[in-house]
């Protein structure tokens, strides 16, 4: 840098200079011209002109050497260090470092070396960039993994309570039900009006609604599955789809099976056909007992999938977060709450999960991953 400013200092000062000489030298030269005419050749001041005009040059190269030198002091003070600082900041921004000691070594002009640290420092910012957004976006996925297993850590835990108070009370009741339920039946059969026959086909049904709710509540306090084993997915939905058909739930349902030829899963059969005929029945009411109900199952990531679609209108997004809850029933007194919350429970004896979702175009879907064998 220092032999650029020496450069541009004498190319200032050799510019002055001559504007300077051709300024004065018109001037000067008619000065001297016409003192000679009037200076005797062979005096003293003659012999002094001669001298003074000898002396002119070195004169004009002693004045373009201090204007080079003035030029060259001005323009490293002004431009020069300024520059070679923000030259040696860049560089280090361009490396990403912070060492006040660093000096530039790249060759080139300071506007290129400039340029380069400053392009170096911008691909350096948008990598850095780059590596925040994807750890932002790990961050959001670990608290989105961290939101829903705390929920299902409550979830279990609920069930869990539910089922230790359900335990301990169930089989105390289920002895006195089932001799209600005798003793109605026995009187249904010697009732002699319809008004009577009425009222005790009334008892009848209430009796056997909280029949349903006790056997609900022995499933989630039930204990986990013993009989674990590869398990055919599509041979049970299958089976499970034969024996819902006859329900007039799904009288008016079409049921599209789209199975994956020997996809196994490590399960038991018992609980997980309890699992699929609870989300057939309740896609059939969703839908009013008119529609579509998808099947799918696949194999993938080490689990296989099933899963069970509607064209229902889906699940409302106040009921989404307590879609799990035990006794929560969007039905009336036509539900007993227990059938999702006994489902999910299943499913995470033997080692699976079971989610809940809207489809984008409609409906809603519901899938149970299980581990595969």
């Amino acid at each position: 840098m220092k032999g650029r400013l020496a450069s541009v200092a004498f190319l200032l000062g050799s510019l002055s200079t001559g504007l300077a000489w051709l300024s004065v030298q018109p001037v000067l030269f008619r000065l001297l011209e016409a003192i000679r005419r009037w200076v005797p050749e062979g005096s003293a001041e003659a012999e002094v002109l001669a001298r003074v005009r000898a002396v002119l040059p070195v004169i004009l190269g002693l004045d373009l050497v201090a204007l080079t030198v003035l030029t060259y002091v001005v323009l490293d003070l002004m431009v020069g260090r300024p520059l070679r600082r923000t030259e040696a900041v860049v560089e280090q921004f361009g490396r990403l470092e912070l060492d006040p000691h660093l000096v530039p070594t790249q060759s080139g002009s300071v506007v290129s070396r400039i340029q380069r640290s400053l392009q170096r420092m911008a691909e350096a910012l948008r990598d850095e960039q780059a590596l925040t957004r994807a750890q932002m976006e790990s961050l959001r996925e670990s608290n989105a993994r961290l939101a829903r297993t705390q929920t299902e850590l409550v979830a279990s835990e609920r069930l869990a309570t539910v089922g230790r108070l359900a335990a301990g009370v169930a089989h105390e009741v289920g002895n006195p039900l089932a001799g209600i339920l005798g003793y109605v039946a026995l009187a249904r059969s010697k009732a002699d009006t319809p008004e009577l026959k009425d009222f005790l086909e009334r008892i009848d049904h209430e009796v056997q609604r909280i029949d349903r709710i006790i056997r609900g509540l022995l499933d989630l306090g039930r204990p986990g599955a013993t009989s674990m084993g590869p398990v055919d997915v599509g041979a049970v939905v299958e089976t499970c789809v034969r024996l819902v058909r006859a329900a007039p739930e799904l009288a008016d349902v079409t049921v599209d099976l789209r199975l994956e030829p020997g996809a196994l899963a490590r399960a038991d059969a018992g609980p997980l056909s309890q699992i699929v005929i609870n989300l057939l029945l309740n896609a059939a009411q969703a839908m009013g007992g008119q529609g579509a109900v998808r099947v799918s199952s696949r194999c993938e990531a080490g689990e296989t999938r099933l899963v069970v679609e509607d064209a229902g209108p889906g699940i409302p997004a106040e009921v989404m977060p307590r879609l799990f809850e035990p006794f929560f029933t969007t039905k009336g007194r036509g539900g007993t709450g227990l059938g999702l919350a006994v489902s999910q429970r299943l499913a995470q004896v033997m080692g699976g999960r079971l989610e809940a979702e809207n489809v984008p175009g409609g409906g809603a879907r519901f899938t149970v991953s299980l581990p595969a064998p």
